[in-house]
């Protein structure tokens, strides 16, 4: 007598179920390491052939998973990359962790999710659930990948199940992990969204079911546009401030003892990272669909994309009060990471301040401890090196630019061998001595 196949339900309930994890990027690695960590084979799918044999190797492609968690995967015989998207048909589940960027008109830039739907479509079987991370506008999974998928000839909650479950990756956050942070979770039916949530709670402590998809995708995007207007608000505050001789970092640290109806955001030299410069953009395009303007996210966007702009100018502005100018000067950006402490450069501002400097003439270089050298990127291929930091170098530039405020620098040792200091961060608020040589920006 043949064995009867056991439903998803029973795979998940018996940890028999694998996981293909399409991505191994910034959100799907991570991910991959707490199915693994979990007992839960995983299966994952990438196109580059140079990230699948390193993780192979028992190597790590990003800082924030170690070379330690990635041997382990591969030693427990847990977790295997591939490109071979044939593979797909022996998986039980697909998340699907691809990039969502946008276009030159600022409108969603969705082939990344159109082309993992179509290339799903042709090994997908009965059975499987499929379930995307990445952050898009309300209504992708319904309207734009289900028609994808089910030209397949398998039906959507019948055949198979569709989930929509946004990531809410921080790197180097110290206080909250893949696993601790609670997971959205939004189903076309309410099986889907079971089975989802079921499958989620081996890698993630706590699940947040949703009514349905487009919730799950709007609160992603609500998340990201509360941070994008606040942090809008603080740049628009540093500007007013800074024409007033007022420090608004000192504001914000006041303003902060209020126990209650306040909290903290604070300004920088424009926005950094794959969610916030980017993904309030998704909602203001469908909300046009609806004929709805969003005037509060466009403006907040305004506000932050021109922030490297008023950066540059406090750097002219600094330079003439030394009686120089910024063509021909010498600049050193400090730090190349959209954050501190993490070597990712996903839209970070120091890569337009790098190009605004050598437009206006400057001879620039960088240092940054995580990123040894730039890599080709969408809008930007610096071909850069980071220089090493010395007493001797430090003394040789012009102006010193911290861009990006990790802990690794000492910033009262590059106070003290710098002519020039001006400080995006609030880096050198601690500095005592060199007072005179810094300028806020």
């Amino acid at each position: 007598m043949a064995k009867k196949t056991m439903t998803l339900k029973q795979k998940i309930e018996n940890k028999k179920a694998v996981v293909g994890i399409l991505g191994l990027g910034y959100v799907g690695l991570p991910l991959a390491r707490e199915f693994a960590e979990a007992g839960v084979k995983v299966l994952g799918f990438d196109i580059d052939e140079k990230k699948i044999k390193k993780l192979n190797s028992g190597k790590t492609i990003l800082k924030t998973v170690s070379n330690a968690a990635v041997k382990q995967m591969v030693a427990s015989k847990k977790f295997i990359a591939t490109s071979n998207m044939a593979r797909m048909k022996s998986v039980d589940a697909i998340l699907i962790c691809v990039p969502t960027p946008l276009t030159e008109n600022r409108e969603p830039d969705m082939r990344f999710v159109e082309i993992s739907c179509y290339t799903i479509a042709k090994y997908l079987r009965k059975g499987q659930l499929i379930s995307l991370e990445s952050t898009t506008w309300p209504g992708t999974t319904r309207e734009l990948m289900k028609p994808i998928l089910e030209a397949s000839g398998l039906k959507a909650g019948k055949d198979f199940y569709l989930a929509y479950s946004p990531e809410r990756e921080d790197p180097g956050n110290k206080h909250f992990t893949t696993k601790t942070i609670p997971k959205v979770v939004g189903g076309l039916t309410p099986k889907c969204k079971e089975l989802a949530s079921q499958l989620y709670r081996f890698a993630i402590d706590t699940m947040v079911p949703v009514s349905s998809l487009e919730a799950a995708e709007s609160a992603k995007i609500v998340e990201n546009v509360y941070r994008c207007i606040n942090i809008a608000m603080v740049n628009e505050l540093k500007i007013v401030f800074d024409r007033m001789g007022i420090d608004v970092w000192e504001v914000i640290r006041a303003a902060a003892t209020k126990p209650f109806g306040f909290q903290p955001f604070y300004p920088g030299p424009g926005l950094g990272g794959h969610c916030i410069p980017i993904d309030p953009f998704y909602l203001t395009w469908k909300a046009r669909q609806y004929g709805i303007p969003t005037r509060f996210i466009e403006l907040a966007g305004e506000i932050n994309t021109d922030m490297p702009h008023f950066v540059i100018h406090k750097v002219m502005e600094a330079l003439n009060d030394k009686k120089k100018s910024l063509n021909g000067a010498k600049v050193l950006v400090l730090g190349l990471a959209y954050k501190p402490d993490i070597d990712d450069v996903r839209e970070s501002p120091s890569l337009e301040l790098i190009e605004l400097l050598k437009e206006g003439g400057a001879k620039v270089d960088y240092n940054d401890p995580y990123l040894p050298q730039t890599h080709k990127m969408r809008e930007y291929d610096l071909k850069m090196k980071s220089v090493s930091l010395t007493a001797a170098k430090l003394k040789s530039y012009d102006c010193v630019l911290i861009a990006t405020n990790h802990s690794d620098y000492d910033y009262k040792w590059i106070v003290k061998n710098a002519k020039l200091v001006v400080d995006t961060r609030n880096a050198t608020a601690n500095v005592k001595t060199g007072r005179g040589k810094i300028v806020k920006a």
